[in-house]
């Protein structure tokens, strides 16, 4: 646990659903002059956003290197648990999307690095003291999703999870009892962020979605 470290070696959590990715990224990080002088400790894995939530809470790391695209949390919703449960944990983003939308939506909560998985680890590397002594570095490939950050909307996370879940097909019944509120709070939910949008129908709503980037289609099932 990280109690049990020295006080000047830093602590870090690898969230992915690809154990290779974690056991690749471990043996890096805890590599003495790879990344910092003394290397940085490990403290626990996670397979799934779920996890990566229950192990943050538990080991409140220096870092979090945090895939989004996992099964049972993803996105945005993660990020803002997360940090709601662990304010002092810097969270590094790693990931393969690259949807406008989407990715704006994760520089409204405040991340402090972004990477891409298609780009060279070096780049993480060579970054990662910087954002554990409080910098913040987005990679140059995201130039575009800075762009659209500016453009659109930020959503509230309570509007992401309802969006998520109408363009997963639930009705207002079903995302109320999943999320333990009223269908009338759903439904002032859903009108807020059409309106926020600027669109008329769910129809509107799931084209401006898929459109814009704001959900991840390989992550609605």
């Amino acid at each position: 646990m990280s109690s049990s470290q020295p006080s000047n070696v830093p602590t870090a959590i690898i969230a992915d659903d690809h154990q290779i990715v974690r056991q690749g990224l471990k043996v890096a990080l805890e590599s003495p002059g790879l990344v910092t002088p003394q290397g940085i400790s490990v403290v626990a894995e996670a397979e799934n956003g779920l996890e990566a939530l229950a192990e943050v809470k538990i080991h409140q790391p220096d870092i979090l290197l945090l895939d989004i695209s996992m099964p049972l949390a993803g996105g945005a919703e993660v990020v803002n648990d997360i940090q709601r449960w662990s304010p002092d944990t810097r969270i590094v983003i790693l990931t393969g999307i690259h949807a406008p939308g989407l990715i704006a939506q994760l520089l409204n909560t405040g991340i402090v690095g972004l990477f891409s998985k298609g780009s060279d680890l070096n780049e993480l590397y060579q970054n990662l003291p910087l954002i554990l002594n409080g910098g913040r570095y987005i990679a140059s490939s995201f130039d575009e999703a800075l762009q659209a950050q500016q453009n659109t909307p930020a959503l509230t996370g309570r509007e992401q999870q309802i969006l998520n879940m109408i363009v997963a097909g639930k009705t207002n019944k079903e995302i109320a009892q999943q999320l333990v509120i009223s269908p009338k709070t759903v439904d002032k939910h859903r009108t807020s962020l059409m309106d926020k949008l600027g669109v008329h129908s769910v129809a509107e709503l799931l084209a401006y979605a898929f459109r814009e980037g704001l959900i991840d289609p390989d992550h609605l099932l």
